[in-house]
C-alpha cells in the first residue's frame, strides 16, 4: 500500500525490541501443546501399516480391547461413518484439473504406504494405548509397489489410486519463447542432471492434538497448527458442526517450517475419539512418526544454451518430484511453487519447464519451508556456475551479466509482477561484505598448498505472501485493538507464530502508533474465541498483513483519541501528538497527560452526550483486515496471473574445504545479503535468515531420507537423520540491503523463505569450486563423503582410463 506521495511508508525504528516474554521461553516456563493436561484426559496411538502397498483383509480389535484400560479400537470404517473426508491443504483437482483422490481420518480398504495409520487407540496411559496397538490383529493382502519416481511412470508400474489413469498428479509447464531454437543456436551447450534427496523440516516440537467435548454440541481442540482459523472451518464441515460450537486454540510454537499446515487427519480424529470416550484426548506425533513425511526429493534435467560472454540464451528443465503418496497435506504443492519459481532472479527471455509430481508407495510429502522454490533456484544458480567454469568467467560476472534490471518495476518480468528489486546490488554488497576477492586470494594459496578449498555462490528469488483465489489461503488478515481504561492494550490477530516473535513486532508497531512502552501491550494468537478470523502464518506474511492490520487497527483508535483531546483542549487535532507515555499539545506545554489519563477520560467523558467530548461514543477497540495490493487474480492480455504479493531474494557466499582423502566437507565461512523491503525488526529478520542457511546447508551435505527395497524408511530417529549440529555450522555473517515494496504498509516483503535456496545453491557450487582441480563433479544432493569420493574417483578414471 503506498502514501499519497507514492512512497512506502518505512517502518524502521532505532529502538528494536527483544522478543517479548523471552524469558519465559528460554526458562522453560512457556506453555506447548504436550504441556496441556485437562481433567480425566485420556491417551491415543496409532497402529500403522508396515506395508509400502496392501488391500485391508480385515482388522481384528478383540485383542486390544481386553486391555485393561483401553476404552475404544477406532477403524477407518468406522471412522468414515463419523466424519466427511479430511479437505486437502492444496487440492491438486482444482489446479487445472490435477489428478486428486479422497483422504479419510484412517485408511479404508487399502493402503498405500509404509506408515499410513489403519487404527487408532484410546487408553488410560500412552503406554497401555501403544500396548494396545501391537495388539490390533490386521490381514494385510500384499500388492507391488514402486518407490522411485521414473519406475512410477512405467505404463507398467504399480497403480496407487484405481481411478488415476497412471501415477502423475499432473504435468505442470511454464514456458516462454522458443528454448529449443536458443539452445539450439547458442554458440555453447550443456547439460547437467541434479537430484535433491528427500528431507524433512524437523521442528524441536512434533505436531500433536488435544480434543475434548465440553458439551454434546461443543468441541474444544488444542492444535500444533500454523492456521487454527482454518481449521476450525475444515472441523465444522468434517463434523456437521457450527463454526461457532468449535474452539480452537494453538499454543506457543516450538517451529514449524510449513509442517504444521492444516490438512492432517489427526485434527479431526482426536474429535472423535473424545466423543466416542466422553473424554478429552490427546495424540502427540513421536519423532519417527514425524520423520515420515518427506519433501524435496526431485531429478532436474537441465539443457541451456550461453554465449561467450556467459549470457544464457535458452535453456530447458524437466523435474521429476517423487511426492511419495498424495495426502490430504500440504506437500504436493511445492512442485507447482517450484515451477512458478522459474527464471527467477534472470534475464533469460526463452525457457521450458515442466515439473511433474509423481506418486509412488513413499510416504507423503509435507510442507517444508521454501515450499520448491529452492528447487528452481538450485537449477538456475548451478547453470550459472557451469557457465563460469566452461568459459573461464568468475561466477560473479556471470551472474552480473544475467541479472534482470530494476528498470520497470513494479512491473511484468516473465511471468511475475515483481514489486521491487536491485539484484547487482545485493550480490555487490554481497562481494563487499565478505571479502569475496579476499576469499579468492586465499583459495589461491590453499590450492597451491594441495588443499581443496572452494568459494561458492548461490542466488535466490522468494516468492512471498501467496493468495489462491477460492481458498482458504488469502493474503490479508485481520487484527483487534482494545484500548482498556487502565491505558494498557490488547491485540489480538489472526496471524500465528511458528516461533519465530512475530507477535512482538505486531505489538512494537501498536505500541509505536500510541507512543507507549512495549510492555503495556498484550497479544492474544492463536485462539478462535479471542481473535479474529485470520489465515494464520505461511509464506512470510506476517508483517505485510498481520502487522499492517494491527497498525490500522491502531491508528483509527488514535484518531479517535485525537479528536477527544483536540476537543478537551480547544486546540486542532494536528496539534496533538503521542510519545514517551503521554499526549500533549504541541501549542501549549501545559496541556499534558498520561496515555493512561487519556484512556481513562474517553472512557468516563466521552459520549453523545457531551458536546465537549467531540466523539460520539467511548469504546477503544477497532477490528481492521489489510493486506498487500499486488495480486493479479484474473489474467492480463498474456495471460499472466501474479498470486504472490511480494518477491524477496538473497544471495550467499560459502567457503567449504573437502578432505579428498575422506571426502568430508568442512564449511568454514557463509555471509549472506537479503532483500525482504523495510526491516521491521533486524534481530527477528536475522535469526531467520540464520535458521534458514542452517537448513538450507544441512540439506545439501547431510539431511536424508532414505528408503530399502522393502519401502521402509532407514531414518527413524535423530541418530539416522544427520541434522547440522553447531559444531558443523560456521558463525553466519548477514546484512540486508532494503528496496520497499511499494504494495505492503511498511514496504515490507517477507522474511519467511529467504536463505534457503541461496545456501543451498553456495554449498553445491563451493563444493563443486574445491573438487575441480581433480577434475571432478557432482550434482547429488546431499553430498554425502562416499558420494564425494565416487565423484573424485569417476574423475581420476576419466582422467587415467
Amino acid at each position: 500500500m503506498t502514501r499519497v506521495d507514492g512512497t512506502a511508508e518505512s517502518g524502521r525504528h532505532e529502538d528494536q525490541p527483544r522478543r517479548q516474554h523471552g524469558d519465559r521461553i528460554l526458562t522453560g516456563r512457556e506453555q506447548y501443546l504436550d504441556d496441556i493436561s485437562v481433567p480425566g484426559m485420556l491417551h491415543a496411538a496409532l497402529a500403522r501399516s508396515p506395508h509400502p502397498h496392501a488391500r485391508i483383509v480385515s482388522i481384528d480389535a478383540t485383542a486390544a480391547e481386553a486391555i485393561p484400560g483401553v476404552e475404544v479400537v477406532l477403524t477407518g470404517e468406522r471412522a468414515a461413518g463419523m466424519a466427511k473426508p479430511v479437505p486437502h491443504f492444496m487440492d491438486p483437482g482444482l489446479a487445472g484439473g490435477l489428478n486428486t483422490a479422497d483422504f479419510g481420518v484412517l485408511a479404508v480398504g487399502k493402503v498405500r504406504w509404509v506408515g499410513e495409520p489403519v487404527a487408532a487407540v484410546v487408553a488410560d496411559s500412552l503406554a497401555t494405548a501403544e500396548a494396545a496397538v501391537t495388539a490390533i490383529a490386521v490381514e494385510y493382502e500384499i500388492l507391488p509397489a514402486v518407490f522411485e519416481a521414473e519406475d512410477a511412470m512405467r505404463a507398467e508400474a504399480p497403480r496407487l489410486f484405481e481411478h488415476w489413469p497412471d501415477n502423475v498428479i499432473g504435468h505442470l509447464p511454464n514456458t516462454e519463447g522458443d528454448a529449443d531454437a536458443k539452445i539450439r543456436d547458442a554458440e555453447y551447450r550443456a547439460s547437467a542432471r541434479i537430484t535433491s534427496g528427500r528431507h524433512q523440516p524437523v521442528p524441536m516440537e512434533t505436531r500433536g492434538y488435544v480434543g475434548s467435548w465440553v458439551t454434546p454440541d461443543r468441541i474444544e481442540l488444542w492444535a500444533a497448527t500454523q492456521n487454527p482459523h482454518v481449521l476450525r472451518t475444515r472441523l465444522a464441515d468434517m463434523l456437521g458442526l457450527s463454526e461457532e460450537r468449535i474452539r480452537v486454540i494453538a499454543p506457543r510454537m516450538g517451529g514449524s517450517f510449513g509442517y504444521k499446515f492444516v490438512g492432517f487427519p489427526e485434527e479431526v480424529l482426536v474429535c472423535l475419539l473424545s466423543r466416542l470416550t466422553g473424554a478429552p484426548v490427546k495424540w502427540i506425533e513421536t519423532r519417527a512418526d514425524e520423520l515420515l513425511a518427506g519433501g524435496r526429493e526431485f531429478t532436474h534435467d537441465v539443457e541451456f544454451g550461453f554465449n561467450a560472454d556467459g549470457v544464457l540464451e535458452g535453456f530447458k528443465v524437466r523435474s521429476v518430484g517423487n511426492v511419495g503418496c498424495l495426502a490430504s497435506w500440504s506437500g504436493w504443492g511445492m512442485a507447482a511453487q517450484g515451477c512458478f519459481t522459474y527464471p527467477g532472479v534472470y534475464k533469460c527471455a526463452d525457457y521450458a519447464v515442466e515439473v511433474i509430481p509423481v506418486v509412488t508407495n513413499k510416504a507423503p510429502w509435507s510442507g517444508f519451508r521454501a515450499y520448491g522454490k529452492e528447487q528452481a533456484n538450485l537449477v538456475l544458480d548451478r547453470i550459472m556456475d557451469l557457465i563460469s567454469t566452461k568459459l573461464g568467467i568468475d561466477p560473479a560476472t556471470v551472474r552480473f551479466r544475467n541479472f534482470q534490471s530494476s528498470e520497470g518495476m513494479p512491473g511484468w518480468v516473465h511471468n511475475k509482477h515483481i514489486d521491487s528489486a536491485n539484484y547487482a546490488g545485493a550480490l555487490t554488497k554481497l562481494l563487499q561484505f565478505a571479502d569475496y576477492d579476499g576469499l579468492r586470494r586465499r583459495q589461491a594459496e590453499a590450492r597451491k598448498q594441495g588443499r581443496l578449498l572452494g568459494v561458492g555462490l548461490g542466488y535466490e528469488l522468494t516468492p512471498e505472501g501467496g493468495e489462491m483465489f477460492d481458498s482458504l489461503t488469502r493474503g490479508h488478515d485481520s487484527a483487534t485493538v482494545r484500548v482498556h481504561p487502565s491505558g494498557t492494550v490488547t491485540v489480538a490477530t489472526g496471524i500465528t507464530s511458528p516461533g519465530t516473535g512475530n507477535d512482538t513486532t505486531i505489538a512494537f508497531v501498536v505500541a509505536r502508533e500510541f507512543g507507549i512502552d512495549l510492555d503495556r501491550i498484550d497479544t492474544i494468537q492463536g485462539d478462535t474465541d479471542r481473535a479474529p478470523y485470520g489465515f494464520g502464518i505461511m509464506g512470510g506474511r506476517a508483517a505485510m498483513a498481520g502487522t499492517a492490520a494491527a497498525a490500522d487497527a491502531a491508528r483509527e483508535i488514535r484518531r479517535h483519541m485525537i479528536t477527544f483531546t483536540a476537543a478537551e483542549w480547544g486546540c486542532a487535532p494536528e496539534q496533538i501528538v503521542f510519545g514517551g507515555g503521554s499526549v500533549r499539545a504541541t501549542h501549549d506545554e501545559s496541556k499534558s497527560m498520561s496515555f493512561e489519563e487519556l484512556a481513562s477520560s474517553i472512557y468516563r467523558r466521552g459520549s453523545n452526550g457531551s458536546s465537549q467530548s467531540g466523539i460520539t461514543h467511548a469504546d477503544l477497540e477497532a477490528t481492521k483486515v489489510a493486506g498487500p495490493d499486488n495480486f493479479h487474480h484474473e489474467p492480463d492480455e498474456q495471460g499472466r496471473i501474479n498470486f504472490y504479493a511480494s518477491y524477496p531474494y538473497c544471495a550467499a557466499v560459502v567457503v567449504v574445504e573437502v578432505d579428498g582423502e575422506t571426502g568430508v566437507v568442512t564449511v568454514q565461512e557463509c555471509s549472506a545479503v537479503d532483500d525482504c523491503g523495510a526491516v521491521l525488526n533486524s534481530n527477528f529478520v536475522d535469526s531467520q535468515l540464520y535458521g534458514a542457511l542452517a537448513q538450507g546447508i544441512g540439506g545439501t551435505l547431510w539431511e536424508d531420507l532414505p528408503y530399502d527395497e522393502t519401502g521402509i524408511s532407514q531414518a527413524q530417529s535423530l541418530k539416522e537423520y544427520l541434522l547440522p549440529r553447531a559444531s558443523d555450522l560456521p558463525a553466519f555473517r548477514v546484512a540486508h540491503q532494503e528496496t520497499p515494496s511499494p504494495f505492503t504498509r511498511f514496504g515490507t516483503k517477507g522474511a519467511g523463505d529467504s536463505g534457503i535456496g541461496s545456501g543451498m545453491a553456495a554449498v553445491l557450487n563451493a563444493v563443486n569450486d574445491a573438487i575441480a582441480p581433480l577434475g571432478a563433479q557432482i550434482h547429488h544432493l546431499p553430498l554425502s563423503p562416499p558420494r564425494i569420493l565416487n565423484a573424485i574417483k569417476a574423475a581420476g578414471e576419466m582422467t587415467h582410463p
